[in-house]
């Protein structure tokens, strides 16, 4: 029993920046591989030696501590995502720059960051322009990100009420329960090693059966990997530009559809840090507001579109109303899920009706997002719950004053839920005000600042080409403009909350 656990001990007693810092290092040598095997000599050299480098550096650091314990806590591994997202792209960035050699590596940072925080913001319009190994890395990084949000969510940001988890736990914001300081303050490390063995492989398995289930309904085997991959960690990456150029068709989109509900709620694939002692999924309040909008938003939409063909005598053809209904709601999903993949039929429903659905619809999805502790980004919809609860409160008390509280929200809805909830919406709109002001001042429209603003903050990158009237070409944007869009995607990735936890005394006092 002591033989088995020394090895994670000596791990263990490294940072979490440098452990991520070299999982990221060591993951070069796959696409390194993959070029090698197609005979993309120099791009194989780039993340070669890139990822060699970043090895020895890590174990020269590592043997530089010298054992040492780090010295924080559940903040400091908190402090060590915000360097995951805000620093590690640095390195991420430079075998991208050395293969492409046909951009800046300010471009090639600024897509790291969207890779990384799981945004998928497509820089590069042409999907031609970067070569397999590249679409690859793009989107393995952007699935490593996905992965350090589902294991972080429970062993970081649950300890600390953060992430969502502030509206179920009875501990403040930034501290966690006060029942559960003493034993998260001991070892936070423990509980990070058994989540992480716990998650990754339920993880990593979905992963391969979608990307088998996507060979199979006839997709190739870079897209199929790519997709899968960008599915689960909801980025929307794609080495073909999108659902339209894939080859699977309407059965790779069901697939995707499938399995886009693991970013609704964590109760699909865990119920690690569900509060009830018998977690049901059919009862947990995020799935169900989820499924509301996916299936009556495109009933709303399929009805104005049919009413609209109707009033222009259009033929009643069934098949494009159907294919037009399917388009609606993946695209639906996709967007609530933050994922950003637009269905081969959503223009369909366009054409069908002879009306152009408005970009505001699927603004207003990334904003609310998906659900708490998974890899989906935006407000999240345990937080909107919480305010609906609240708003029926407020109504009866409006018509019986001295009334008790009959809504019974079980064990997820701590008490003042719906204020910490509402603290973080204004916190949220005071961070799209500040970004898009900031934006509108580098010469950016009205228009397009505010689309950039929601895209990266609910770190939903596909919004941008969908949501605006005209095109925005980000690799036109000004420098300064690249890096606000890139604080943006790693405060909407970490989410203001945490990064004001970051503030602590706890945190940078001495211990």
């Amino acid at each position: 029993m002591p033989t088995r656990q020394s090895k994670p001990g000596v791990l263990m007693r490294l940072p979490l920046s440098l452990l991520i810092w070299g999982l990221f290092a060591a993951a070069m040598l796959v696409p390194a591989v993959y070029a090698l095997v197609r005979n993309n000599h120099p791009a194989s050299q780039s993340f070669f030696y890139s990822g060699l480098l970043g090895l020895i550096c890590v174990v020269l650091i590592g043997l530089s501590l010298g054992g040492r314990v780090p010295r924080f806590g559940a903040l400091g591994q908190l402090l060590s995502l915000l360097f995951a997202f805000a620093l590690l792209p640095v390195y991420l960035a430079v075998p991208m720059h050395d293969a492409l050699q046909t951009t800046s590596f300010l471009n090639a940072y600024f897509d790291m960051v969207s890779a990384i925080t799981t945004t998928g913001a497509d820089l590069f319009d042409d999907p031609a322009r970067l070569s397999n190994p590249l679409h690859l890395w793009r989107a393995q990084v952007g699935w490593m990100g996905g992965m350090m949000m589902w294991v972080a969510a429970s062993a970081i940001l649950a300890p600390l009420s953060l992430g969502g988890f502030e509206v179920t736990a009875r501990g403040q914001p930034g501290r966690g329960a006060p029942g559960t300081s003493q034993m998260q303050r001991a070892d936070p490390r423990k509980r990070l090693l058994r989540i992480t063995f716990t998650l990754v492989p339920i993880y990593f398995a979905l992963t391969m059966i979608l990307w088998v289930l996507l060979l199979v309904s006839g997709e190739t085997s870079l897209v199929a990997l790519c997709h899968a991959m960008s599915v689960m960690a909801t980025s929307g990456i794609s080495p073909v530009g999108g659902l339209t150029g894939a080859s699977a068709g309407i059965a790779g989109e069901a697939l995707l559809f499938l399995f886009m509900f693991f970013a609704l709620s964590r109760l699909t694939f865990s119920s690690d840090t569900s509060g009830a002692a018998s977690a049901r999924l059919d009862k947990d309040p995020e799935f169900r507001i989820a499924l509301l909008l996916i299936v009556g938003l495109p009933v709303l939409l399929f009805l104005r579109h049919w009413l609209a063909a109707l009033e222009v005598g259009a033929p009643e053809n069934f098949a494009l109303a159907a294919r037009a209904f399917w388009g609606a709601m993946f695209t639906i999903m996709s967007f609530l899920t933050t994922t950003g993949f637009e269905s081969a039929d959503w223009a369909e429903a366009r054409q069908w009706s002879g009306l152009s659905t408005p970009g505001m619809i699927l603004m207003g999805l990334a904003v609310i997002g998906g659900g708490v502790a998974t890899t989906a980004g935006g407000v999240k919809l345990l937080r909107v719950y919480a305010l609906y609860l609240n708003g029926m409160r407020e109504m009866q008390l409006l018509v019986h004053p001295s009334s008790v509280s009959s809504i019974k929200s079980g064990n997820r809805i701590q008490r003042d839920g719906a204020f910490i909830a509402w603290v973080f919406f204004m916190l949220f709109a005071v961070s799209l005000a500040v970004i898009s002001l900031a934006l509108a001042a580098l010469g950016i429209s009205f228009d397009h600042a505010m689309v950039l603003t929601i895209a990266t903050l609910s770190t939903t990158g596909p919004l941008i080409d969908v949501a605006a009237e005209t095109p925005i070409r980000l690799v036109e944007l000004s420098a300064w403009a690249k890096a606000v869009l890139c604080a943006a995607m790693v405060l909407g990735r970490l989410e203001t909350l945490a990064i004001i936890a970051l503030f602590a005394p706890d945190l940078w006092r001495n211990r």
